[in-house]
């Protein structure tokens, strides 16, 4: 027995020796089935027909390690749009396995800079990744031609650098940046988009000093979705519901942001304690959501912009304190990576976790 056991102890040694001094060679086996196995990927290829939410920033301006900025991809059928593009856009849809050479169009809902501060990275991994020879429509209310043109600015030399490097062949200067589109607004939807069965309607919101603000619905063969960009409580968000299968809409609950301003004021932070004490104003409360949602007649309700952050999920109970009672449908706390599916000719509504 004991010179079974030497001998499986020496063999262990052995291998395990082997292993050592061979173990940039398992290093780099590993990688390059890695790189196999994930390249290519996409998570929207084998969906149903229908629309299809994927939630690539839940988060806000204030610092989230778990939380991208403002970011919401939205797959009709075949054609895939942004809206809105936050800080860590760019990366998190990859993180997510979307590839950025599939997004046809973005649209900003406004030009906070939290909603637009990863517009460069996704125009030009967008740009990279396609080789597409058109900009990318750009949709959003008005002044966006000068965002637009600011980021095209920005990034002219980067544009000379990418090409000079790889080729005109594989980097068209005609496909860099974006092409702004200007929308039209109105509290109630107006029709900006239509083609291939997708419709794209926008609207105005309630975001004061911050105007014009917008939402957007999107409709495609018996779905609907609401996405309502930062607001405070409107009914132009219902009305553009008005019996949506899921409105997306951003959140802010005013007492847990009210603890950090008297918290700050407390340490003699009165810059800060005043910032937090004006930012509900413009934004909405869970409860003041979960009632817009309830006339709006919205089959599913899901939160992003979360504010503030949720470092962990036992917080959540408290963050959504009275909604149940104001809101009888299905209620999510959005997370980045999670995906919200709407199939085609069903009234079903699956969801899905990508990360």
């Amino acid at each position: 027995m004991r010179r079974v056991v030497t001998g499986l102890l020496f063999i262990i040694v052995v291998v395990a020796g082997l292993a050592w001094f061979s173990r940039d060679r398992l290093g780099e086996i590993v990688f390059e089935r890695a790189v196999e196995a994930s390249y290519g990927a996409d998570v929207t290829k084998g969906l149903p027909d229908g629309l299809h939410v994927i939630l690539c920033g839940t988060g806000s301006p204030l610092p989230d390690p778990q939380r991208s900025g403002p970011c919401t991809l939205v797959l009709a059928g075949k054609q895939l749009f942004l809206v809105d593009a936050g800080a860590g856009a760019g990366r998190r849809i990859g993180q997510i396995g979307v590839p950025l050479a599939k997004v046809d169009a973005t649209l900003l809902t406004h030009f906070h800079s939290d909603h637009i501060d990863g517009l460069g990275e996704v125009l030009m991994l967008r740009w990279a990744g396609s080789g597409r020879d058109a900009q990318m429509p750009i949709y959003g209310p008005e002044g966006v031609d000068k965002v637009v043109s600011g980021f095209d600015a920005a990034y002219t030399a980067d544009y000379g650098y990418r090409i000079a490097h790889h080729g005109a062949d594989i980097m068209p200067r005609s496909g860099a940046g974006g092409r702004a589109v200007t929308v039209a607004t109105s509290a109630t939807p107006v029709p900006i988009y239509d083609r291939g069965g997708v419709k794209i309607s926008a609207f105005q919101v309630k975001h004061d000093p911050v105007e014009p603000a917008l939402g957007y619905r999107f409709d495609y063969r018996g779905r609907s979705v609401v996405i309502s960009g930062d607001t405070a409580p409107a009914a132009s968000v219902s009305r553009a519901c008005n019996g949506c299968d899921l409105l997306v809409h951003e959140v802010l609950n005013p007492a847990m942001v009210g603890v950090i301003s008297r918290t700050a004021a407390a340490h003699g932070d009165k810059r800060i304690a005043k910032i937090m004490s004006d930012i509900p104003g413009y934004h909405s409360s869970p409860v003041a959501v979960a009632q817009v949602a309830k006339r709006g007649g919205a089959k599913m309700l899901v939160f992003t912009h979360i504010v503030p952050r949720m470092p962990s999920k036992l917080l959540h109970p408290y963050f959504l304190r009275g909604v149940a009672k104001a809101y009888s449908g299905k209620v999510v706390m959005g997370e980045d990576g999670m995906r919200i599916s709407l199939p085609a000719g069903s009234d079903r509504i699956e969801q899905a976790d990508l990360l």
